[in-house]
């Protein structure tokens, strides 16, 4: 054991300390080399998971949108730089307001009537919808092999209109929530 470990602390640029832990780990003595490569590359991808990790970990808030938008929250009425904190929107507010609260829209929609310009802002939001098959599988009975029908799932995301916010002459005029599909 100390030659196999002292030839793997050599191809792997470790102690042979390191590699007998690995050995005493190893279930058994012929995955010995797989374990030991195992644990090696799990210790060598921590440094670089680790800033990926908080990378993926950060997501916009409105603190975030705030510093992003700085003049523009500033600008704001006291009541509506409240609301703002809070993640709330109302009739009245601008543009720059809503994407502070609620963030960047999934989608934006144009129109033009005698009225006016209007943009529509929407947000979408996922969820996961069953999908139910027939299918088969293998079964053995009584030395046996043949095939049995059961149901099965399967589940899928589905993105949905989650919100809608209309803006005439850049000022929010009706904004509504929609329900998750069921």
């Amino acid at each position: 054991m100390q030659t196999r470990a002292s030839s793997y602390a050599k191809e792997f640029r470790l102690s042979p300390a390191l590699l007998q832990i690995v050995y005493r780990v190893s279930l058994d003595g012929l995955n010995r080399k797989f374990s030991a490569t195992f644990l090696i590359v799990k210790i060598s991808l921590v440094p670089l998971l680790v800033p990926l990790l908080f990378i993926a970990c950060k997501t916009p808030t409105v603190e975030s949108r705030k510093q992003e938008r700085l003049a523009a929250y500033n600008a704001l009425p006291d009541d509506q730089k409240q609301m703002v904190d809070k993640g709330q929107i109302k009739i009245g507010m601008n543009e720059d307001a809503v994407y502070i609260a609620w963030g960047p829209p999934s989608q934006i929609l144009q129109s033009e009537t005698e009225s006016g310009h209007t943009t529509i802002w929407m947000y979408h939001g996922t969820t996961m919808e069953e999908t139910r098959f027939w299918t088969y599988r293998e079964v053995a009975r009584d030395g046996t092999a043949f095939l049995e029908r059961y149901v099965d799932r399967d589940y899928y995301p589905r993105e949905y209109v989650n919100a809608e916010i209309f803006f005439q002459n850049g000022k929010v005029v009706r904004w509504q929530t929609l329900p998750r599909p069921l």
